[in-house]
């Protein structure tokens, strides 16, 4: 009876977590085919199962039993990793220990536990280098990579430096980083300039809310713009690329959580958003997404990247200091990592 009842317990701790993912699914409906889904004789000759992609395809609606899981995590289980596909109905990413076709409670557990020990206040002469912290975060990524059979090159770290000072930021430019990330305008402004003039071969991402009246000086400050999310700054972005001759590396943020108080398009409105953006001679590169606090993340990545694949975007921002080697297997091809770099503010 007592296994029994912990079943039930868990089901409805799973219900929970999906409530708030499926119903974003659902709009979206089935999968498109991908052509990496192949056999696992295919796959041991094939490394990077995110090789060729195929064009998406119109599919029936998602039906309710039909859920997302995330990556099979070998260094918390030491078991060996599931295979992409689907079985039972169920839409898998991959397997996770325990519970095979959905969530394992506690997955969550385990990453936010990684990720405290990896975001504590950074003492002593091992984690106090920026070099040290630089390493272990590529580390990191790396294993990740691994496991979900891709490369570590095919994820670009952008260390997010704001409301950090030109002196905090330059160990970091010292020690090899060149992707960095900033969410004001102004800020970025303040300081970036002068660093840039230390080293010359920086990439400077805007990953926080654009205003439409910032757009000029966004276009000719930074190289990658990460929260396009609405009509009116597509249309002032459109201007100001003209004006500067020059387009930025374009993503849409999604807002894959349908979360009032946080920017994003909501998921329905994303075809006429980049449908908007096409008709303003604008190219979108990627889709971004912050998935909600405090919830497994692994369904809102897999959510994020089947839009991409379905609209036919090579690039996906998603994943943070807690996340990011969730991110990382499920797709990331760009990760905005600051606490584990910089340490806590």
């Amino acid at each position: 009876m007592d296994g029994q009842g912990d079943e039930q317990a868990k089901a409805m701790r799973l219900r929970g977590l999906f409530d708030g993912v499926m119903p974003q699914m659902d709009a979206i409906g089935a999968p498109a085919f991908r052509q990496r889904r192949r056999s696992r004789e295919q796959k041991r000759q094939i490394p990077d199962p995110r090789g060729a992609r195929e064009t998406a395809q119109q599919a029936p609606a998602r039906t309710g039993c039909q859920t997302v899981v995330a990556q099979h995590d070998t260094a918390a289980r030491g078991q060996d990793c599931g295979e992409f596909g689907h079985r039972d109905g169920q839409t898998l990413v991959a397997e996770q220990p325990n519970f095979g076709e959905r969530v394992a409670p506690d997955h969550r557990a385990f990453y936010r536990h990684a990720a405290g020990a990896r975001n504590a206040p950074f003492k002593g002469s091992i984690m106090s280098d920026a070099a040290d912290r630089l390493a272990e975060v590529k580390a990191n990524i790396a294993e990740a990579a691994k496991r979900a059979q891709r490369k570590a090159d095919q994820t670009c770290l952008i260390a997010v430096s704001k409301t950090h000072e030109a002196d905090t930021i330059r160990p970091l430019i010292a020690a090899g980083q060149r992707h960095f990330g900033e969410n004001r305008v102004q800020e970025a402004a303040a300081k970036w300039p002068g660093l840039r003039t230390e080293a010359g071969d920086i990439t400077l991402h805007l990953i926080g809310q654009l205003q439409s009246n910032k757009a000029e000086e966004a276009v000719a400050l930074f190289d990658a713009i990460h929260s396009v999310d609405r009509p009116s700054l597509v249309e002032a972005l459109a201007k100001a690329c003209t004006k500067a001759g020059r387009q930025p590396q374009l993503f849409v943020q999604v807002n894959v959580g349908d979360e009032e108080q946080k920017g994003g398009c909501a998921v329905a409105d994303l075809p006429a958003l980049l449908a908007e953006a096409a008709g303003a001679g604008l190219t979108i590169e990627g889709l971004m997404a912050i998935p909600p606090a405090e919830v497994e993340p692994a369904p809102y990545f897999a959510l994020l990247d089947e839009l991409a694949e379905r609209h036919g975007l090579p690039l996906r921002s998603m994943g943070m200091s807690g996340d990011y080697e969730t991110a990382v297997m499920l797709g990331a091809t760009h990760i905005r990592v600051g606490t584990a770099l910089f340490g806590a503010r």
